[in-house]
């Protein structure tokens, strides 16, 4: 099948990619002008520079393919909430007028199990009413989730709407990458009592929730949530990336009414001050960790055959391989010209990353 992937560059992009090319799809990725795109060139897939907020950009890769998986959005930088709409909103309108425009047989949409608000005290279905957190990601995650199921609708886009957890795996610098800097520093906090779920999901399993999505003939027009529903309490999540990379558990628990009052008075004080840098503390990030968020997923069980395959306390095992690797200092060159320790034939860090066995691969 011949794929484009927007976004393709990202933590899940090069994960998805991978499987993609390994079943025998013909990927191509939609790529920022001047990202640095070596990695998939190596793979032999296909590059198109492009922006998705300029549709002008956009007809020539959508040209010959036969599904689209939107991933690009804009998440993580602390920027106005118009930058935030050009890119989650208008820019998947443009991805989805310019796939009707060149025939396109399906549209995979990344959305957001965010659209659903936080802390609602249940395990959260497809069928339940938008109401998310004020904050950018969120508002324009949910706009474009409508906007999408809009164009179904109204102009018979044959899309197919995602709604993952927060993902995390080897590559996650976002999420996984500064829990465990905290841990290593010694900096780590819990919130509140620790024993709300948290609500992380592995990355290949939602890379396996993209992939049923893609292929599921009676799935179009439907929306998934690609979640764990075996869900690690905060304390447990903490507690397991100390055990992989060495370090003591974090201990203090800070409250969570003051931990957001921080927050918001950190977010205020980033808008006084004009910077474009996300305060160290901001409610968004005390809601999430502090709060208990669970997804049911029956309906893509049912629906897709999904079932997550990676427990989350393996998951943790797996990413914390990576960060370890990528923290290590390189070693000294060996008289042979070659690292020492380095192997000529084989990649270390796939091999710090390998799952035990019985876990699937990535």
């Amino acid at each position: 099948m011949e794929i484009l992937v927007t976004g393709g560059n990202g933590l899940l992009g090069r994960h998805l990619v991978r499987e993609l090319q390994a079943r025998g799809d013909r990927v191509s990725v939609l790529a920022l002008p001047g990202e640095d795109t070596s990695w998939l060139e190596g793979r032999d897939a296909t590059v198109f520079s492009g922006d998705i907020r300029r549709p002008e950009t956009l007809a020539a890769p959508m040209r010959g393919m036969e599904a689209v998986l939107h991933l690009a959005g804009m998440m993580g930088v602390w920027l106005p909430i118009a930058e935030y709409r050009a890119v989650n909103v208008a820019g998947t309108e443009n991805v989805a007028r310019a796939a009707l425009a060149e025939g396109v047989r399906r549209v995979v949409h990344v959305s957001s199990w965010t659209v659903y608000g936080m802390n609602l005290g249940r395990p959260v279905g497809e069928e339940a009413a938008f109401a998310p957190f004020p904050e950018p990601y969120a508002l324009t995650k949910a706009e474009g989730d409508r906007l999408v199921q809009r164009m179904v609708e109204r102009d018979h886009l044959p899309a197919v709407i995602v709604r993952p957890g927060t993902f995390f795996g080897p590559g996650d610098q976002l999420h996984f990458g500064r829990m465990a800097d905290r841990v290593v520093s010694g900096r780590g906090l819990i919130v509140g009592s620790g024993r709300n779920a948290l609500p992380f999901v592995y990355v290949s399993d939602v890379v396996q929730g993209l992939l049923r999505a893609l292929d599921e003939p009676s799935a179009l027009g439907r929306a998934y949530n690609i979640a764990n529903d075996s869900p690690l309490s905060q304390l447990e999540f903490l507690r397991a990336i100390a055990e992989e990379v060495g370090a003591r558990p974090p201990w203090v628990h800070a409250p969570y009414r003051a931990l957001y009052a921080v927050g918001a008075a950190a977010e205020r004080l980033a808008g006084w001050t004009g910077t474009r840098r996300q305060p160290p503390l901001t409610r968004l990030g005390v809601v999430l960790f502090g709060t208990d968020n669970r997804h049911a997923i029956a309906r893509a069980r049912q629906e897709l055959g999904f079932r997550p395959l990676v427990p989350l306390r393996e998951g943790v095992r797996l990413a914390a391989a990576w960060y370890l690797h990528q923290r290590s200092p390189a070693p000294p060159p060996s008289p042979s010209g070659r690292p020492s320790g380095e192997r000529p034939a084989s990649s270390a860090t796939s091999d710090a990353v390998r799952p035990r066995a019985g876990t699937p691969g990535r």
